[in-house]
Parts: C-alpha cells; structure tokens; sequence
C-alpha cells in the first residue's frame, strides 16, 4: 500500500453556530489531534443580521466572534502547530472579516497568509432575473421573487476552498457555501482528489456534514441524553479521514460527550431529505447504505457513502422583510395555571384587535399562543394530566405590516400583571418588534456565477465545469428489509423503546430520522411507522405531505414532513420554529410490537 493510501487526514469542527461555545476551538488545538480546524457560522437568519449590520457599518457583515473570541485565543498556536483553518464566518463580508483578522495577527505579532472566497452573491444579478424565463420560483411554495429582497447567496462548493489551500493559504474565509464545503475543500486539497471522484467527495461531504453541528455528533441532543457524559466539557467531533473517503469520528482525549454509532447515526440523518440524493455543488450524495461501526472505545468508523454527478445549479438563499413581529412571554402560577394561561392569551388578543379596528388599522395577520409546560407542542396527544399544573409560561406572538400595531400589542401583555389571573408575573419588561425576516430559496445555473479566490494580493478564478448532470437520474435500488414476524401475543410500547430520533428543518420542512435500536427491529418499524401514521399522529403540526425514505446502512427510516413549521425558521411563529422537538414528539407514539420483545 502506497504512502498515500496510508495517509490520515485529522480535521476538528470548532462550530456549529455563530453563537457556539468558545470552548471548541482551543479545545481542539490544544489535543494536538488535528491538521485541520474548521468553523460553521451561517444560517439564512444569520445572513440577513449579518447585512444589517453591513449597512450600519461597511466594515462589518462578517461573524465577528470568528476573530474577536476563536482566533485571538487560537491564532499563535495554530500556526505553531501548523494547523490550516477554514470558516465561513465571511458572510456578506468576507473581505472585512479577513482584514479584521489580519489587524488580529498584527496584534498578537504573528504573519498569517489568508485567502478569501467570493463570488456567492447574486444581488447584482436580481434585477436581470425578475425578467428570466423561466421566472424564478420558491422551492417549496412556487411563489415569485419578493420586491424587497435583503441578501441573496448561493451556497458554493468546496472548490474555491480547495484552491485556496493548494495556492498556499493557512486561513480560508469564505462567503456563503454549503457547511460541509469547509471539510471537503481540506480532503480535496490533502488528497488531491479530483472533481469527478464522486464516491470520495462523497465520503468527504458526509465528514463535512458529520462535523458541521459541533457537539451533535458527540452526544449533544442524543435521544438517550442520560448516557452522555460530562456536559460540561463536551468534546467537539474530529473526523480521521482516508484517501478512500472513509473515516472514523473521535473527540479530544479526556472530554466529555459520547462516540457511539447511534450519535454519529442521528447526526447523519440532521437535515437531510432523501438519503439517495443529498444534493451539494460537488456531488449528489447517497448515503443509504453508509455503516456506521464502533471500533474502540473513542472511535466509530464510517465507509459506504456512494456519489454521483452533481445537478448543474446552485441552491441560492435569499431572505425577504415581510412586515413585523413581536413575542411577549408571562409566567402564570398557581391553581388552574395552564387555564388561567389561556384565558389570559385569548383575553390579550381580543383587547387588540378591537384597539386596532379603533385606530383604523387592520386586524393582526396572524398569531400563535402556546402555554410552555402544558406540552402545547404535543397538540391532542399532551398529557391530561398536565392541565393541572400549578405554573405554566404563557407564549403570544404575533404579525403586521404596520409596526405600531404590534408596539400596541406589547403595551397590552404587562397589564394582565394587576387585571386578570392571580399569580401573573414574570412579564420582563415590553417587548421589542422586530422586522419579520422570510427565506426564499431558488435555484440558479452555475454558469451564472464565478467563484474567485482573492490570495496575497491576486484573484484566482475557480473553474466550475459543467458536470455530466445527474438531474433527474434514478439511484439504484437497496433493498429495505421486510418483517416476516408471526406472532399472536402483542403489546404495546412508545416509539422512544424501539429508536433513536433527529429532527431538523430545511425551509417549512422538518425530517425526522429514526434509528432501530437493534437492527433487527428496522423491518417491524417499517410496518408500524408508516409515512400515513406520522401524518396522522403529527396533523396538528404538519399541513402537507409526509414522505418516507430508507437508510438500511445504519438500520434507519427518514421522514420528510412537509408545510411542517408554521412557515419555517425566521417566518414561524411557533415556539420551536426549527423542527428542534418533532423527534421528540414522534417518539411518544405508541406501537405494536411482539410481547417477547419486551
């Protein structure tokens, strides 16, 4: 075996936010178990503060904790250490963001080479694209393009990364590309793997993908919450990687946390829609039959990620103002809280809107009330016997175009302190209205768009080839198993003793992933966790269709729910606007199950 084939490429995920523990990153350097540090700050909320703040001062629109907090405490012994480090903390800015750093590296009396990747911005081509043919439709709704749009980028690949690293740079800044894009751009550059070596950039995407949440392949929101230990010094995940795009997750020796196949298991299955196609800008994924292994203590392997030809567009997000929205919470204590609660919510919003019909303004657009603790999530399968609870958070949240209307409202929560329910309190002052901020998403021919490396003083074009798309290609079947289980003695348990669960969003979609316990138990789960039972038992929350896709790799069923998040992320007005619980609720349906099993 070659040299090369021996190779072992060591890369850490510092961050999963902008907003992530400042422990990651130093944790990480100082194992000395890493060549490579990367960092995931956007979200499509993120881009639009990220713009304001751009607006506000042109030097800003960048993460600014990625300099201020991660590299002041890292930058002299990563470069020590020689360690190379690639963020999208750039955001709309990552020009700014680079000479923040370099001001940094001045500073601290260290030289550090740092190149910059553009060319994800499609806010110059707008006006032109309101007039394409075909037009531009949302993915998910088919609605045009707003009128007032506030940041449009596509999400990059990870070949400007690759370029970047290979002209010689120690830090990588880019704009917007897909999280995964940071850890793929280090394989591509340390393996010299090519364009179209679809399986591995595959495999590299899925280390990508694996690392770009921190601490959630290392324990964090495992279903089994109690097995993990020591919070408090979680260890953020590092992915050891071979030429062949395999690779086993570890952590720092001597953290906190948990590496078992069922947490890597759980994090695979975060956000994706269908296992065959994970669509990225360098590869079109398919991950159905990847296993997962524990092979000692601290490690568990990864191999079998399959992939195929990318689509010939860029998924570009962009984010919208569509009127405004406030959120007020009060705590309710005492006999008959979660009633009290409610009455209050109701009584709140009836007083408004006849205030509103007074001043001429029209009624609010639209609201959300949710008693936090009385498992308002949970809709008609809550526990009736948390009606009785003597303290419950009262939630109300509403919409409108006008802000003063809902300044109005905010002035009307604290009166219920002295006019209504006994034991109110907890208002915490007025609450704030704030611009209400959608995503749109499109799609858009990379031919559209450049992608440049900016690198001590020069601009590299990065060439984007035209792939042999595999728009529209089926993916080849893998066989699910099917249940051949006689039995005559039945009963009956909660899904939460038959799997683990994920949940994430994408838009106003949730998938919820759910791992078979024992893998002998995925065929029974495909007969008792239909696509039309989740739709039942979710009804409440989910307007549009569920879809069902199998992972019988890692002995897993993904759910797609559709319509699924009151709008989505930054448009929901729902307490858990990112699909956070929909695990968690899915888990509490009961199932069938033989009565020998238990």
């Amino acid at each position: 075996m070659s040299e090369a084939n021996n190779k072992v490429v060591r890369i850490g995920g510092a961050s999963g936010f902008w907003g992530d523990s400042s422990v990651g990153a130093p944790q990480l350097v100082k194992s000395g178990q890493i060549d490579f540090l990367v960092f995931d700050y956007l979200a499509e909320l993120t881009m639009s503060i990220l713009a304001g703040a751009r607006l506000k001062n042109p030097a800003m629109g960048y993460a600014t904790d990625f300099v201020d907090v991660a590299m002041r405490s890292v930058l002299q012994d990563v470069l020590a250490q020689g360690i190379r480090v690639i963020s999208n903390a750039g955001g709309v800015n990552p020009q700014g963001c680079a000479d923040a750093l370099r001001a940094l590296a001045v500073e601290l009396g260290v030289e550090v080479r740092i190149a910059v990747v553009t060319g994800d911005d499609v806010m110059p081509q707008l006006a032109e694209l309101r007039t394409a043919e075909p037009p531009v439709k949302e993915l998910q709704s088919g609605k045009p393009l707003p009128k007032k749009v506030l940041t449009a980028n596509a999400y990059l690949g990870a070949l400007p990364v690759k370029a970047a690293l290979d002209a010689g740079a120690q830090i990588v800044i880019t704009g917007r590309c897909v999280d995964s894009a940071v850890t793929l751009g280090a394989l591509m550059h340390a393996f010299d793997w090519n364009a179209t070596d679809y399986d591995r950039l595959s495999g590299g995407s899925l280390a990508g993908h694996i690392l770009e949440c921190g601490c959630q392949a290392t324990g964090g929101l495992h279903t089994d919450w109690q097995d993990v230990p020591d919070w408090a010094h979680m260890g953020y995940p590092i992915v050891e990687c071979t030429a062949d795009g395999s690779f086993n997750v570890t952590k720092p020796r001597g953290t906190g946390g948990l590496i078992a196949p069922q947490c890597v298991a759980e994090q695979l299955l975060y956000e994706i829609h269908d296992p065959s196609a994970y669509l990225l800008p360098d590869v079109r994924c398919d991950w159905r039959d990847v296993r997962i292994e524990q092979t000692d203590p601290e490690r568990v392997q990864v191999t079998g990620a399959r992939g195929y030809a990318p689509t010939s567009t860029y998924k570009v997000s962009a984010t919208y103002v569509d009127g405004f929205k406030t959120s007020a919470q009060l705590t309710i204590v005492g006999f008959d809280a979660v009633a009290k609660a409610r009455r209050t919510g109701e009584a709140i919003f009836e007083r408004v809107g006849e205030l509103l019909a007074q001043r001429g303004l029209p009624p609010l657009t639209a609201t959300q009330m949710e008693v936090l603790g009385a498992e308002s999530s949970y809709g008609p399968h809550a526990l009736p016997l948390l009606h009785q609870l003597r303290e419950a958070v009262l939630r109300i949240t509403a919409c409108h175009p006008d802000k003063a209307a809902l300044q109005l409202l905010a002035r009307e929560v604290a009166p219920a302190g002295t006019s209504w329910a006994p034991g109110t309190t907890g208002s915490g002052g007025r609450s704030g209205v704030s611009p209400s901020i959608r995503q749109y998403a499109f799609l858009l021919d990379k031919t559209r768009l450049t992608p440049m490396v900016e690198y001590e003083g020069q601009t590299l074009t990065v060439a984007v080839a035209a792939p042999a798309s595999s728009d529209g290609v089926p993916a080849p079947t893998i066989q699910a198993p099917e249940a051949s289980i006689e039995s005559t003695d039945w009963t009956e348990v909660l899904l939460v003793q038959l799997a683990w669960a994920r949940s994430g969003d994408k838009g106003n979609t949730s998938n919820i992933g759910l791992i078979a316990r024992r893998p002998e138990w995925l065929p029974w789960l495909r007969t008792q966790v239909t696509s039309e039972r989740v739709a039942g038992y979710l009804a409440h929350l989910v307007e549009g269709p569920v879809s069902r896709y199998d992972l019988p790799g890692i002995h897993a069923l993904n759910f797609v729910c559709e319509q699924a998040l009151g709008g989505g992320g930054m448009a929901s007005l729902r307490n858990d606007p990112l699909g956070k619980g929909m695990g968690q609720l899915l888990l509490s349906m009961p199932v069938r199950v033989p009565a020998h099993w238990f």
